[in-house]
This record gives C-alpha cells, sequence and structure tokens, in this order.
C-alpha cells in the first residue's frame, strides 16, 4: 500500500509539471496538491485554476476551465468528481449547439471541503469553506459555510404491465 501510494504522488508530481509547461501561469498549484489516475486538467482562453494547499483528488476528477476555477486549502475529492465553469448555449434553434459557444461563470470552492464521488459542479457555483457535498450531487449556486449538501433521490418502483 505504501508503494502504491508513493507511485501515485510521484505520478501526480510528474503530471503536475507537465500541466504547468502546457498552461503556464494559467495554472497555479500548492503545495502537496496531489492526484490519483485519470486527473484531467482543461484550461482554455483567458482561464486560470487555483488549487491550494493540501488538495488531493481520488480517480478520474476533471477540472474544465474557460474562465476561472479557484480551490482552498485542504479540500478532497472523491472519485469521478467533475467541474466546469461553462456550459454550453443553446437556445438558438436556428444553429447546431456546438456552434452556439458557451455561457460562463466563475467556480470557488472554499477551505476543507469535501467534495464526494460523483459530484458535478456547474458554472457559476461557490461552495464555501467547511462543506460537505454528498455523492451525486450536482451544484449549481451558492452553499455556504459549514454546510452539507444531501442529494434526494427517491427511487420510484412501478409494475410492468404487459402488452406495453
Amino acid at each position: 500500500m505504501i508503494i502504491r501510494k508513493g507511485l501515485f504522488h510521484i505520478k501526480a508530481i510528474i503530471k503536475k509539471k507537465m500541466y504547468s509547461l502546457i498552461y503556464g501561469k494559467k495554472i497555479l498549484w500548492g503545495k502537496n496538491v496531489t492526484f490519483r489516475a485519470l486527473f484531467s486538467l482543461s484550461i482554455d482562453g483567458d482561464g486560470k485554476v487555483t488549487i491550494d494547499d493540501d488538495c488531493f483528488f481520488n480517480n478520474n476528477c476533471s477540472i474544465n476551465c474557460l474562465q476561472s476555477v479557484s480551490i482552498g486549502k485542504g479540500s478532497i475529492f472523491g472519485e469521478n468528481v467533475k467541474i466546469y465553469d461553462h456550459n454550453h448555449r443553446f437556445s438558438d434553434f436556428s444553429m447546431p449547439i456546438k456552434a452556439q459557444g458557451y455561457s460562463i461563470g466563475k467556480v470557488s470552492i472554499g477551505d476543507h471541503c469535501w467534495i464526494g464521488s460523483n459530484v458535478v459542479i456547474l458554472k457559476g457555483s461557490q461552495i464555501e469553506d467547511n462543506c460537505v457535498i454528498g455523492a451525486g450531487c450536482t451544484i449549481n449556486g451558492f452553499v455556504p459555510q459549514g454546510t452539507i449538501v444531501k442529494c434526494n433521490n427517491e427511487l420510484v418502483y412501478e409494475k410492468i404491465r404487459q402488452g406495453d
């Protein structure tokens, strides 16, 4: 286990150096930022990503930035967390969605937050310090300091009617 963790840290160091070469001053890494397998970072245009000290990203997390994503110190991320500071525009029916561009809004995640597995954080979201975002939630807006956000998925069971 110790060897495996050491390998993840070494791979993260190499990948952070690679991202720093690609994005230059568009990415700011704090001390002791690390991640597991399949972490991805995409910064386009004037985007800037800041990740403060002691953050951890589990397997398959991604950050996608066109404007600004900032993450406070000591925040941890479960598997498959996706962060987007933009969304496709889609209101003009006369043109394809992919040709309509993006709407953009800063994303801010405070200090010492725990973002659970399979969470999606959308443009314009602000999560203040010491928050817990439960697995499977989609965040779109403001989460005040010291808040637990839970996803209330209710399962609906329905009999299959034969012949339908």
